[in-house]
């Protein structure tokens, strides 16, 4: 049976803060993303429950009357429990080093375990066609579990919002960008 798993990256935000309102422009991309997925069979979404996830997803939730599960491992991923001067290149080394862990961080495969057991517990669901909301380092993760060539330039070029479909059928699986290519 094919399974559906769109992944998107949250819209536009006004911080990185799990409280992070978004933006005009998100509120405005939230609103773009609803039309794009009003008549796509989702049947099942889950979210960060950061407010930026959670309000990039609630046109849609609200226009095709299908309830929001919030899961906190879709929330970020966290780099490191401190600031970091030079995050970005520390972020860099962690698409080369999926072990590699900085203070009270995880590392990527630490947050790609949670990322994939949400996704394994979708597979097991009766549902074939599935929504996630996420952030951009976790969504990065995931990708590339799926398309070994995604790298940390790739994240670098992904936009709020992102789409990704998932598409899984008797074990093969392929990902594409479907968001804002579609534009």
């Amino acid at each position: 049976m094919l399974k559906s798993i769109y992944l998107v990256r949250h819209c536009q935000a006004s911080g990185q803060d799990p409280q992070a309102q978004l933006t005009d422009e998100g509120v405005h991309q939230a609103g773009q993303l609803a039309e794009f997925f009003k008549h796509k069979p989702i049947e099942y979404i889950v979210s960060s429950p950061f407010v930026r996830a959670i309000n990039t997803i609630q046109p849609l939730s609200e226009l095709i009357k299908v309830e929001i599960h919030r899961d906190e491992r879709l929330q970020e991923r966290i780099l490191s429990a401190t600031p970091l001067a030079n995050w970005m290149e520390k972020l860099e080394e962690t698409f080369y080093d999926f072990e590699l862990k900085f203070d009270g961080g995880e590392s990527s495969n630490e947050a790609l375990g949670r990322g994939l057991e949400v996704i394994a517990e979708l597979l097991d669901r009766p549902e074939k066609t599935f929504l996630i909301v996420t952030h951009g380092a976790l969504l990065s993760l995931i990708i590339k579990q799926y398309n070994k060539d995604f790298g940390f330039e790739d994240w670098r070029r992904l936009s709020n919002p992102d789409v990704y479909r998932l598409e899984i059928q008797d074990h093969i699986t392929e990902i594409n960008r479907v968001w804002p290519d579609h534009i």
